[in-house]
């Protein structure tokens, strides 16, 4: 065998030994730790105090009008456009000020002071009502609010939810569009993989779409467990609200946010005592 065919077999054997070892490479699992998700946004550091602050969170889902077959479970989710209009003038001629997760998350770590009467307006599941009844009337009133996206919808063009490019809208216009998980599945007794695949799957298709990379979670159907809890603190979630139910929040309590829920047929009225409880 010559030298010229000594050569090129051994730069033949030294191509398939390393793309050998690359595939042996890329099957070895990564140890488990923080995932990191790019962002413009830089977390606020905490300062070290410890902080307690009343901002209702209010929890919203369909705000649109009840379908003839609705049933218990779409009646108690349903708010009327003409309701939810009514509350949010309540809202604006009474002083509330709709903050966003984000500023809230900001003065429990800072104590960056917040507006007078802070409110966050939270829609649950990304519904088409969302953009066609809710988005106008926060423009209107120049409200922020955050919407919780179930992606694998809106990757599938469902005409019941936002469709990326409404999302992109949205988020473009100052609303705060965040992960609801991929398919709205409670995550409850769920293998470590299929948690990453919701919770950070859903991150991130919402960063591919809009440019921005979302920091607050949504538990579907407020379901959740140690587990849950576990992988939610290795990916960039800065606070992840529940549908349990309370009005304070503080600074350590980062992934059991509560909300109140506004039930469906609620008024102006009804909202001013919501708001006026503890």
């Amino acid at each position: 065998m010559t030298l010229r065919h000594l050569t090129t077999l051994f730069l033949l054997l030294l191509v398939i030994t390393t793309v050998s070892a690359g595939y042996a490479q890329e099957a070895t699992p990564e140890p488990v730790g923080p995932v990191e998700l790019g962002s413009p946004v830089v977390e606020t550091p905490w300062d070290g105090t410890f902080r307690r602050i009343r901002a209702p969170i209010l929890m919203y889902h369909y705000v649109s009008t009840l379908p003839d077959n609705a049933d218990q479970y779409r009646r108690e989710l349903s708010v009327s456009p003409e309701a939810f209009r009514a509350q949010a003038e309540y809202l604006f001629y009474e002083g509330y000020s709709a903050i966003s997760m984000y500023q809230l998350d900001d003065a429990l770590l800072s104590g960056t002071p917040l507006p007078p009467k802070p409110v966050v307006l939270t829609f649950d599941d990304g519904y088409i009502d969302h953009f066609t009844n809710v988005f106008p009337v926060l423009q209107e009133f120049g409200f922020t609010a955050t919407f919780f996206i179930i992606t694998s919808l809106a990757d599938a063009n469902d005409p019941n939810h936002l469709s990326w490019p409404q999302i992109q809208q949205m988020a473009d216009a100052g609303m705060s569009m965040e992960p609801h998980t991929k398919n709205h599945i409670s995550l409850r007794e769920r293998s470590y993989d299929t948690l990453i695949y919701e919770m950070l799957g859903s991150m991130e298709s919402l960063q591919a779409y809009t440019g921005r990379a979302p920091h607050i979670f949504s538990y579907p159907v407020g379901q959740y467990d140690d587990a849950t809890l576990a992988v939610a603190r290795t990916l960039p979630i800065w606070r992840a609200v529940t549908t349990e139910a309370g009005r304070y929040h503080t600074t350590d309590n980062r992934l059991q946010v509560p909300r109140v829920r506004i039930p469906g047929g609620l008024g102006a009225t009804g909202l001013a005592s919501i708001l006026a409880d503890d």
